[in-house]
C-alpha cells in the first residue's frame, strides 16, 4: 500500500511528530509506504522527516516558517494545483489540517480514498466555515482530534457518518530519566507559541515559593526570545532552563515531580499522555480535549490563562494534595502506543480500500478552483 500524506506545514511539533511516527510504524508492521507532500517546510522539519525515513517533497522550504503566513490554515489555489501530479499512484491520500485537505479536495480523482485529519480547533467565522462545504463533502474519512475539531467538521459539512476520533501515538512510555537532571523538577514540552501557554507557566513558576524546584521547558518556537527575557526579568534564570528542541523529551519527563500543560487551546496533548504513562502527576488547563484527557482524576485542570490558579495546582500536586489516579492514568496512556495506533489506522485504510468506488464521496465540480472569495497565499 502506498499512502500519500499531505501537510500544509512541516516543522518540529507534536502533530508532525505523530504522523511521522505513525508512518514509520505502518511501514514496520504492515509494509505501508508513505510519501509526504508538504506545502511549507522548514529545514528542521525536512531533517526530522528524514530521521523517520519518510520521503518528502515540499513546495517551499525556509530556515523558519512564519507562525501565521503558511499553508497550514490557508486555502491556496497554487498549493492545490501543485499537488495535482503529486497524488498520482497513491492507493490512499491522507491530508492533515485544513490547508492540506482543502487543497487535496480540489484535485483528487473520484476513485482514490481521501482521508482528512484536523488536529486543532479552527477559529473561523460560521460563514467562512460553511464555505468549506464542497471540499468537506469529498472526504471519505475524517479524524477529529478533540471535541472542537469534531464540531468544526460537522459545521463545515463533513458527513457525520465518516467522522471518527483521531489518535496519536506516544513514544517513551517505558523511559528512565537522563543522567544529570536535577530532582525534584517541573517539566513542560511543546512549541513555544501562544496557544501552548509557556508564558503563563513562567508566570506561575514565579509565583511558586520553591527555589529548590528547577523547571525544564523543552521546545522551541516564536516565543523563545520573549520567554528568555521574562525568565531573566523574574529572576528565574538559575532554575528555569530551556534546552531547546529535544528528540527524546521522555528522558526529562520521566521522574519529574510534575508535568505542566498550560495550553490556551489543546485538542489532545502528547506530552500530557506521555507524562501520564510515566506515572508523573500532570497539571493542565480545562480546554477542549485536554480536559477529557485529564478527566477521571488522571490529572488536574485549571482555567487557562490564569497563572495564580496554575501555581496553586502545581503546589498541590507537589505536596500530594491532588487526587490523582496514577494507575488509571498509566492504563489510559497505554492505549496510544505506536503499535496500537498503527494497527488501528491500517485497519481503517484497508476498509476504505475495499469500499466500492461508487460508495466513496463524489468528486468536486471542475470549477472548484475558480471559486471566489478563497485565499491564495502561496
Amino acid at each position: 500500500m502506498l499512502v500519500t500524506r499531505v501537510l500544509g506545514k512541516l516543522e518540529p511539533g507534536g502533530a508532525q511528530l505523530a504522523l511521522l511516527r505513525l508512518s514509520r510504524e505502518l511501514r514496520r508492521r504492515h509494509g505501508v509506504h508513505t510519501r509526504l507532500v508538504v506545502g511549507d517546510a522548514s529545514h528542521d522539519g525536512i531533517r526530522l522527516a528524514q530521521r523517520y525515513g519518510v520521503q518528502t517533497i515540499a513546495l517551499r522550504t525556509a530556515s523558519a516558517l512564519h507562525p501565521q503566513r503558511n499553508l497550514q490554515w490557508q486555502r491556496s489555489r497554487r498549493f492545490a494545483a501543485w499537488l495535482t501530479d503529486k497524488l498520482d499512484g497513491a492507493d490512499l491520500v491522507h491530508a492533515h489540517m485544513l490547508g492540506a485537505w482543502w487543497a487535496v479536495a480540489q484535485v483528487i480523482d473520484p476513485w482514490t480514498p481521501f482521508v482528512a485529519t484536523e488536529h486543532n480547533e479552527v477559529n473561523w467565522t460560521p460563514r467562512r466555515i460553511r464555505s468549506l462545504g464542497p471540499a468537506a463533502r469529498r472526504i471519505d474519512r475524517f479524524y477529529a482530534m478533540g471535541p472542537a475539531a469534531c464540531r468544526f467538521a460537522v459545521s463545515a459539512g463533513v458527513r457525520t457518518d465518516v467522522i471518527r476520533p483521531a489518535r496519536s501515538s506516544v513514544a517513551g512510555l517505558s523511559a528512565t530519566a537522563r543522567h544529570g537532571l536535577r530532582t525534584p523538577r517541573l517539566t513542560f514540552s511543546g512549541r513555544f507559541c501562544e496557544d501552548k501557554g509557556p508564558d503563563v507557566l513562567v508566570e506561575a513558576i514565579s509565583l511558586l515559593d520553591r527555589d529548590d524546584l528547577p523547571a525544564y521547558l523543552l521546545g522551541d518556537g516564536p516565543l523563545r526570545t520573549r520567554l528568555a527575557e521574562r525568565i531573566h526579568q523574574r529572576g528565574l534564570a538559575g532554575r528555569v532552563f530551556m534546552p531547546g528542541w529535544v528528540d527524546k523529551p521522555w528522558t526529562y519527563i520521566a521522574g519529574s515531580a510534575v508535568h505542566v500543560v498550560p495550553s490556551r487551546e489543546e485538542a489532545w496533548s502528547q506530552s500530557a499522555v506521555l507524562a501520564l504513562g510515566l506515572g508523573v502527576p500532570v497539571v493542565g488547563t480545562h480546554v477542549d480535549g485536554l480536559a477529557d484527557t485529564l478527566s477521571q482524576s488522571r490529572g488536574v485542570t485549571v482555567a487557562p490563562d490564569d497563572p495564580l490558579a496554575l501555581s496553586g495546582a502545581i503546589s498541590d500536586a507537589l505536596a500530594g494534595r491532588s487526587p490523582i489516579d496514577r494507575t488509571g492514568a498509566i492504563r489510559y496512556a497505554r492505549q496510544f502506543t505506536a503499535a496500537r495506533v498503527a494497527d488501528r489506522y491500517f485497519a481503517e485504510y484497508q476498509a476504505l480500500l475495499t469500499t466500492p468506488a461508487h460508495a466513496l464521496a463524489p468528486a468536486l465540480e471542475d470549477t472548484a478552483l475558480e471559486d471566489t472569495g478563497l485565499e491564495d497565499t502561496a
